[in-house]
C-alpha cells in the first residue's frame, strides 16, 4: 500500500484505488458486496441525501394538485428551497473547512490555497467565481428540471407509484438510483471531454485544478442543465417523487460534497463524514483520467483508470501522449 508522495499531495487515502469488484473478472462476489455496503454507511453522503429526499418530499415540496399547473408561485418557492439546500451543502461546507479552517489541512488532499488573482476566474478569484456559478445558474437548472418532473407526475407524463402499491419496486429503485446517477454522470462527463465541447463548455469546470465545495457545481450553464437532466429516467420508469429527489440531490448535494478537497469532515464524538473523492481529485489535476467514479465501469473499459499510485501517474502520462498524438494526426 503506497504512502503519501511528498510534494504532490498533502494526504492520500489508501492506494491503489480499486473500482467495484463487480466489474472485474473473475467476479469476487464477497468483495463486490462489501464495496456496495460501504457506500450505504450512515456517515456517507448517499444516506444523508436519501434521508433529505424524504424530508423534502414530506415537508418542502409542492402538492400534485399545485404542480399540475406551471405557475411562478410554487416554482419560486422550489428555487428558494433548492438555494437553501445548496447553500448549506456548498457554502456551509466551504465556510467550515476553508474560511474557519476547523480541521486545518488534516485529511486535505491538496494543501495549496484556492486560486486568487487569476484571470481565468470571474472576479479573478476562484471562490467568488465558484459561488456565483453554484448559487446562480446551477440552482436554476436544478429547479427547472425538478419543476418539470413535478408537473410530469401531476399530469401523468411520469407514472407514479407509492410505497403501499409497490413496496418491492419502491425499495429496489432507491438502490438503483445511485447506480444510474454514476453511469449517467460518467458517460456524459466523458462526452464533455470531446473537442470542441470541452473547449467551449467543460473547460469552465476545469479551471478548478484544486477544488473546494463550491467547485462541484461551478460549470458552464449548459453543463449544469445537462447534469440535472438524468431525471428523464423517471419519464420511462415508474417511480415516486422521492426517487426523483434522491437523483437530483446526487448533484445538488453530492457534487459539492465530493469536491470538498478533503477525505472526510471530522465531527464531534469522533464521527467522520466521508466526503471528498480522491479518484475525482486526480481527474481535476490530470484531466484525461477517471471520468467516472469507482462505481462506474467506464474508466476500466477505456483504460483511463488512475489508481492513485506512481504507476498510475505513468500510465496516464502515456495515455495523454497517445491522445495528443492522435489529435495531431
Amino acid at each position: 500500500m503506497e504512502t503519501v508522495r511528498p510534494g504532490r499531495w498533502n494526504f492520500i487515502p489508501p492506494v491503489p484505488l480499486q473500482s467495484w469488484p463487480l466489474f472485474h473478472w473473475p467476479i469476487d462476489a464477497g468483495g463486490a458486496l462489501r464495496f456496495w455496503l460501504r457506500g450505504w454507511r450512515l456517515t456517507t453522503p448517499r444516506v444523508i441525501m436519501l434521508a433529505l429526499a424524504f424530508v423534502l418530499w414530506r415537508w418542502a415540496s409542492p402538492s400534485l394538485e399545485t404542480a399540475a399547473t406551471l405557475a411562478p408561485g410554487w416554482i419560486v418557492l422550489l428555487w428558494l428551497r433548492n438555494l437553501t439546500v445548496v447553500s448549506v451543502a456548498a457554502l456551509g461546507t466551504h465556510l467550515y473547512l476553508y474560511t474557519f479552517a476547523r480541521q486545518g489541512d488534516e485529511l486535505r488532499y491538496d494543501a495549496r490555497p484556492l486560486g486568487r488573482n487569476k484571470r481565468i476566474f470571474l472576479f479573478n478569484d476562484q471562490v467568488r467565481d465558484n459561488a456565483v456559478l453554484t448559487l446562480g445558474p446551477a440552482v436554476i437548472c436544478w429547479t427547472i428540471w425538478e419543476a418539470f418532473m413535478w408537473w410530469a407526475y401531476a399530469n401523468g407524463w411520469a407514472t407514479m407509484i407509492s410505497w403501499s402499491s409497490n413496496p418491492v419496486w419502491f425499495v429496489a429503485l432507491l438502490l438503483v438510483v445511485p447506480l444510474w446517477s454514476a453511469l449517467y454522470f460518467s458517460v456524459q462527463h466523458w462526452l464533455l471531454h470531446r473537442r470542441p465541447v470541452y473547449r467551449h463548455v467543460h473547460a469552465w469546470h476545469h479551471r478548478n485544478v484544486n477544488v473546494g465545495p463550491l467547485s462541484g457545481l461551478a460549470m458552464h450553464p449548459a453543463e449544469q442543465f445537462l447534469l440535472f437532466s438524468d431525471v428523464v429516467l423517471f419519464l420511462i420508469v415508474p417511480s415516486h417523487p422521492v426517487h426523483m429527489l434522491f437523483a437530483v440531490l446526487h448533484h445538488g448535494v453530492g457534487a459539492p460534497l465530493s469536491h470538498t478537497g478533503y477525505d472526510a469532515i471530522k465531527l464531534p464524538l469522533g464521527i467522520r463524514l466521508h466526503v471528498g473523492d480522491f479518484h475525482h481529485q486526480l481527474h481535476h489535476r490530470l484531466i484525461e483520467c477517471n471520468y467516472g467514479g469507482l462505481d462506474s465501469p467506464l474508466d476500466d473499459l477505456i483504460d483511463a483508470f488512475h489508481d492513485g499510485t506512481s504507476e498510475g501517474d505513468r500510465h496516464i502520462a502515456e495515455r495523454r501522449k497517445r491522445l495528443s498524438a492522435g489529435a495531431r494526426a
